[in-house]
């Protein structure tokens, strides 16, 4: 039976259309058809109840999927050895983060992982919506906040450390806050996830946590956008150290509470390192790996 055939067949069950695969290899539709017709056609079973709206898997369909899963994982796995075996580290490698980690923090490091490794190509997918790692062929992915639960090997980049800012001409305006708890009388931009919008906390050098409530003037889904507007002096923003580095070392952000931590979450936030758990990690994904904690350091 043909093997990319196989995988066609997989990655239709795991986008869910034959107009997703056609897109991702750069092909027509019909030409997944024809592959799909092929296995259904030396099978003797029909793989897919086809409506207008969608694909479902008929019984036959669920089972050769179920069935053939692992052992293509684990070809593709057997395939990545060799190469890794007898050639330097090479191939696509899909890596996956937020558009202001991607911007920010991951972006002016790759010259110099482009640099050490020019025969692995990246493909950047900078999206602020979480992907299925499995189903978006993701080989490596990024993400920020707590722990990832999940089927999924988690590994910690480095610890976020959130600042609460406010540009100079927002402050020579509105005054300067000289404790947490004059922040309500300001003017605030916050992000729309729930505790970022309602409640900041601080926390002193003595461990003592603050809640301070707030009502933001200014609700900003994405953190580029964001420390655009508090860089624009339209009030006080909590942002991530990654994403103000600079502007704080310029002066053109201000750390009003530079002694004490502070969070909308909890005060363990970090970005996470995850692949597919798996007993094999391909050499480009491992090169990747110990490259970007290095460079966190």
């Amino acid at each position: 039976m043909n093997l990319t055939h196989l995988q066609i067949f997989l990655d239709v069950v795991r986008l869910g259309s034959f107009a997703a695969v056609a897109r991702r290899q750069d092909t027509d539709p019909s030409s997944i058809s024809r592959q799909i017709a092929a296995i259904e056609a030396e099978l003797g079973v029909r793989l897919f109840e086809r409506t207008t709206r969608r694909l479902v898997l008929t019984e036959a369909g669920q089972l050769t999927f179920d069935r053939i899963q692992a052992p293509m994982e684990e070809i593709g796995e057997i395939r990545e050895l060799a190469r890794d075996v007898v050639a330097v580290p090479q191939g696509n490698l899909r890596v996956s983060t937020s558009v202001a980690f991607g911007e920010r923090w991951l972006m002016p490091r790759l010259p110099a992982f482009r640099g050490a490794y020019p025969k692995i190509r990246l493909e950047l997918i900078l999206s602020d919506e979480t992907t299925d790692l499995v189903a978006d062929k993701i080989d490596l992915a990024i993400r920020l906040g707590a722990r990832p639960s999940g089927p999924y090997v988690a590994s910690k980049l480095l610890t976020t450390r959130y600042h609460l800012v406010a540009s100079p001409a927002y402050l020579e305006k509105a005054g300067w806050p000289a404790t947490p708890a004059e922040i309500p009388a300001h003017e605030t931009i916050a992000f729309p996830f729930p505790g970022f919008r309602s409640q900041w906390k601080f926390r002193s050098a003595r461990g003592r946590v603050q809640k301070i409530e707030i009502e933001p003037s200014l609700i900003v889904s994405n953190a580029l956008a964001l420390r655009r507007a508090a860089l624009e002096g339209l009030g006080v923003a909590l942002l991530s150290d990654w994403t103000i580095q600079a502007d704080l070392a310029a002066g053109r952000l201000i750390d009003l509470f530079g002694g004490q931590e502070v969070t909308a979450t909890d005060f363990g936030t970090a970005a996470w390192i995850l692949y597919p758990s798996r007993s094999y990690v391909p050499a480009k994904t491992r090169c990747l790996i110990d490259y970007l904690k290095s460079a966190s350091v």
